[in-house]
């Protein structure tokens, strides 16, 4: 589990200085302003045209009789033109008859400034912070200062929107046999990520949840709201965990039979180890990951065994975290598929690999106020991350996962009626 701890409650004048003068001088910052304002004549030159195709439709050539409408002059006025705002003189038209104005169709399009939220979006969460905005935005001459109070509007409209889109969305049209579900601290709070995997090894973040630990009834209700948003758990369901009990128990209450649990070896293989010197830990890690490695489920198995004998010796702690959720560990090995899938699914990796990817994107947040402002956040920039999600390696087996697991479930079922009976 990832951690991002902000403490700084603010930056002083000389700090923002420095960081004023390292943006001037960074040349990947000076390039992209470059690139901005070798683009902008284009674009103004375009709208200028547009206006000026328009007022001519209005008004005729110089002259032209029967014409209802007729030139006014022009006023000073403003567009946007990418997501900066420009000054220009913008042609007037007027009815003959009336003498009322009669706007410019095009003039009020470009007047929109609903553009400029989903750009100004995509600028704060790629790494311009809302303070450096206007500083990047003034190195063009023609532009108006955008402030950063604007921006900042704007950036919590878009974001607050893609929060809504993940959280809301549908998930019946997703034939999910897997899901991954692990935590990220942010700050003293805790965000629950879930991601499902498909039958064909599409990676889905499913949505995520606030809460202060991976307690039961805050990941109870997490489940639900997905199986209530179209999570179908009519067919069973690999579920990847790292071993908190709450989670655990969520999931079972939740899922019940249909969930086949995948304890993360990687977690377990280190808990084990916190309870060693730091003279054994090396050579019990190469023990255990070796065991983890055995293809078959009794090799690995019987191994495990063996470390765990050599372990009474040294700490019975240590031994007390190896059987919790022993079996649970060999999940895939059971299943006869860890050689074809335990590359991807023996850990959450797939998981924190996501999480670094959100790090990388909120890190930068000097100080977290209000969960409204992390749950936004963190749902633009999972929103970000999820396009780039590449299939998990081994998806061409996931259809043998899946009957693997309806056998397992069957003879369980066998076992219980012969047992009733």
């Amino acid at each position: 589990m990832k951690t991002i701890t902000k403490t700084r409650q603010g930056i002083n004048e000389k700090r923002r200085e420095k960081m004023e003068s390292a943006m001037v001088m960074d040349p990947a910052r000076e390039a992209r302003l470059a690139a901005i304002q070798a683009l902008i004549p284009v674009g103004l030159s375009a709208v200028n045209a547009a206006l000026q195709e328009e007022w001519a439709s209005l008004v005729g050539k110089r002259y032209a009789h029967g014409k209802e409408m007729g030139p006014w002059g022009s006023n000073r006025g403003s567009v946007y033109v990418y997501d900066q705002k420009f000054r220009l003189q913008v042609p007037r038209v007027r009815r003959k008859d009336t003498g009322e104005e009669v706007p410019l169709m095009n003039y009020i399009r470009l007047q929109q400034p609903g553009v400029i939220e989903n750009l100004a979006l995509k600028r704060v969460i790629n790494g311009i912070s809302e303070g450096c905005y206007e500083d990047a935005t003034l190195c063009v001459p023609e532009t108006f200062g955008i402030s950063r109070n604007s921006v900042s509007k704007k950036w919590i409209r878009a974001s607050a929107r893609k929060l809504r889109a993940l959280q809301e969305r549908s998930l019946k049209e997703h034939d999910f046999v897997a899901v991954i579900l692990d935590g990220k601290t942010f700050g003293e709070n805790e965000i629950i990520i879930a991601m499902g995997v498909s039958i064909k090894g599409e990676k889905v973040i499913l949505g995520f949840i606030e809460a202060n630990t991976e307690n039961f009834a805050v990941c109870r209700d997490f489940l639900n709201a997905l199986i209530a948003r179209g999570l179908n758990i009519d067919q069973e369901i690999l579920v990847l965990i790292d071993g908190g009990k709450g989670l655990r128990k969520a999931v079972e209450v939740v899922f019940g039979k249909k969930a086949f649990i995948q304890r993360c070896q990687f977690h377990k293989r280190e808990n084990v180890l916190g309870y060693l010197s730091k003279e054994r830990q090396a050579e019990f890690r190469r023990k255990i990951q070796g065991a983890y490695e055995e293809p078959a489920y009794d090799d690995a198995r019987n191994r495990l065994l063996t470390i765990r004998r050599e372990l009474r010796t040294i700490n019975l702690s240590a031994v007390n975290s190896l059987d919790e959720g022993f079996e649970e560990t060999l999940t895939l090995h059971r299943l006869g598929l860890f050689e074809e899938l335990g590359i991807s699914l023996k850990t959450t990796n797939l998981l924190e690999n996501i999480n670094s990817s959100l790090e990388r994107l909120t890190g930068r947040v000097c100080r977290w106020r209000t969960s409204d402002q992390r749950q936004r956040w963190v749902g633009t920039a999972l929103l970000k991350i999820e396009p780039g999600l590449r299939r998990i390696k081994g998806y061409q087996h996931l259809t043998a996962l899946r009957l693997a697991m309806k056998a397992v479930a069957r003879r369980q079922d066998k076992s219980e009626v012969n047992l009733a009976a």
